[in-house]
């Protein structure tokens, strides 16, 4: 048995045991909700509604709530010196089919959904990083080869290393412009003198 659905202005074919990607659904992990919008029902007999199929339902339920890939949007006008970029991250929705329901027919699925919590997952790839740089750090230490203080700090907390780069990156963007200040400086002393003479 197979249905076509309609959620977030698209349609999907879906069966039971189908994981579908779909616009972004109000709904928490792991719920389980039915979608009434059913515009055909298939199987042995195929059953188009006008525009809905009546008392057709499918189950289903949230496995994931996160955003797709980054999509560059770029925007240009030649000879108007007009340029407009930027991102975007669609956030989606993922189902798992659990069940089709028609005319007092129940098509259900053999397999179990799989919950993926994104928020966990990240957290735990950022701890698996942090980890990786620890051991990286202590294996130099170990070996007696010499450590950076940056590395150091890095042991203790990746917050500090961060403050300390960026503080150095800033005052870099400053000397240049006070060299730069002394030399104009200079250069207005000797103009003054050649003029005197």
């Amino acid at each position: 048995m197979y249905a076509v659905i309609k959620t977030g202005g698209k349609q999907y074919t879906v069966k039971p045991g189908d994981v579908v990607q779909v616009e972004k659904l109000e709904q928490n992990l792991g719920s389980e909700f039915d979608i009434t919008e059913v515009l055909v029902v298939g199987g042995d007999t195929t059953v188009i509604g006008q525009p809905l199929v009546k008392g057709a339902k499918v189950t289903v339920v949230v496995t994931k709530q996160a955003r797709d890939r980054k999509v560059i949007v770029f925007k240009k006008k030649r000879r108007h010196s007009f340029r407009k970029f930027k991102n975007h991250k669609q956030p989606f929705t993922e189902i798992f089919v659990k069940s089709i329901t028609s005319d007092g027919k129940t098509a259900t699925s053999d397999s179990q959904p799989v919950v993926t919590d994104m928020a966990a997952v990240r957290a735990q790839r950022i701890q698996d990083k942090v980890q990786s740089r620890r051991e990286r750090v202590e294996a130099k230490i170990g070996s007696g080869k010499s450590v950076s203080k940056e590395e150091t700090k890095a042991l203790t907390s990746k917050k500090k290393a961060s403050k300390k780069v960026a503080k150095k990156a800033a005052a870099k963007k400053v000397s240049p412009k006070k060299a730069a200040a002394k030399k104009s400086a200079k250069a207005k002393k000797t103009s003054k003198k050649a003029t005197k003479k």
